[in-house]
């Protein structure tokens, strides 16, 4: 959905094995940005284990309990019956945290786009797809950051 965030992790190699470090910070850097959203104590806590993961805190066979954890208590989410999209930013956000801990970081990013956009009433992530943009770009700057490249705005390329 994010073409130009697809496009640079293409550039980086991103799905490479050697490049997992940088596919777990960015896509716990995208769900902090989320992390408001989240109505479960033990998905925050899921993703606090990530954060403990990338600054040493904790092993691996932690953190894939914890991705295995995050996935579970995403799938028995029970979704929103409300219309003004705050229920579906928690699914989403809920759904960006699972992603993140499992290392699929355009997943992750991608429901997190979701998330922010649902929480500012829903309504966007539905009829207008510009709605995304502000996050978009976030998405791309904080990847490149990250990987430590600058990136050139589409009007230079």
């Amino acid at each position: 959905m994010n073409q130009a965030l697809e496009h640079l992790a293409t550039q980086l190699a991103l799905n490479e094995p050697d490049h997992e470090r940088l596919r777990l910070e960015f896509g716990y850097d995208c769900v902090l940005r989320v992390k408001h959203f989240i109505e479960e104590p033990a998905v925050a806590d899921c993703l606090f284990g990530l954060g403990q993961f990338l600054s040493g805190s904790i092993d691996r066979p932690r953190l894939e309990a914890l991705a295995t954890q995050a996935f579970h208590l995403a799938n028995q989410h029970p979704g929103s019956k409300s219309i003004d999209g705050a229920g579906h930013a928690a699914v989403s956000a809920t759904y960006a945290v699972a992603n993140a801990l499992a290392g699929k970081a355009l997943q992750a990013a991608e429901y997190a786009a979701y998330a922010m956009v649902y929480g500012q009433g829903g309504y966007g992530a539905v009829t207008d797809r510009g709605s995304f943009e502000p996050e978009f770009a976030w998405q791309v700057q904080r990847l490149a950051s990250l990987a430590g490249q600058k990136v050139r705005k589409e009007s230079e390329a």
